[in-house]
């Protein structure tokens, strides 16, 4: 029996080069402000701070954190029948 060669990073998020898209996401929307409102230096470190920020936070949290506190705070809707409302925040049995 031969060995099965199993790939490392099937289950790792999209990336573009060296950064994960969800840290390139400030960065490219400061840009784009930056470009409309003629202040593309400004803007430019203003993305590259928030993305490192963000990264920062990211690595300090566990898997899925920004989609957990996004639903608490009623910004991800689920589909669901079965999900809670994200504002009701006692339950009685």
């Amino acid at each position: 029996m031969q060995p099965l060669s199993l790939p490392h990073g099937v289950d790792d998020p999209p990336s573009l080069l060296l950064w994960r898209l969800d840290e390139l996401i400030p960065l490219v929307l400061m840009l784009v402000v930056g470009m409309l409102s003629d202040r593309l230096v400004i803007f430019l470190a203003l993305g590259l701070g928030l993305s490192r920020l963000y990264g920062r936070f990211r690595d300090s949290r566990p898997d899925g954190f920004a989609l957990h506190w996004g639903y608490w705070h009623g910004l991800v809707p689920l589909k669901s029948r079965r999900c809670p409302n994200p504002f009701a925040r006692c339950f009685q049995p």
